[in-house]
């Protein structure tokens, strides 16, 4: 059985445009956690505030996907307790907790494909035109004219 892959991404940044004598000063990160295993997936989202930076400032171009995820996780955001959220979203496919079974009191039903009429095609010999095959004679009950 694989295992679970999971990969978090920001999604979104929003920007305050001047803090103090700083520009383009990141105040929320929209984050999101994705996780697959097979054809199965699942995937938690949210968003993280920070306060204004006291220290080093990282200029808005030069910010990296792991250091917003870093400022993320250190203000707030449960890393471990997210992942394991997007895991159990998988095996609660693979092996669902909750399923909902035939009433034991019905008879149980049997889906039957239904019968295609066989229609078999008509023999044509190799001296006999095809269109003399289709034609049919005319019959009707009306006195001929």
């Amino acid at each position: 059985m694989n295992t679970i892959s999971i990969v978090w991404i920001i999604e979104r940044l929003l920007c305050k445009t001047v803090e103090g004598s700083l520009t383009d000063v990141v105040i929320t990160a929209d984050w999101r956690c994705n996780g697959s295993q097979d054809q199965y997936s699942g995937t938690c989202y949210g968003s993280c505030s920070f306060a204004p930076p006291s220290g080093s400032f990282t200029p808005y171009p030069d910010l990296t996907q792991d250091q917003v995820l870093g400022w993320c996780f250190a203000n707030g955001v449960d890393q471990t307790a997210i992942e394991a959220n997007v895991s159990l979203q998988i095996e609660n496919q693979i092996n669902p907790p909750i399923i909902a079974p035939p009433l034991p009191w019905l008879p149980p039903v049997m889906i039957v494909p239904p019968m295609l009429p066989q229609v078999e095609p008509p023999l044509v010999n190799a001296e006999t035109p095809v269109a003399a095959v289709d034609e049919q004679p005319v019959v009707s009950d009306a006195p001929a004219a």
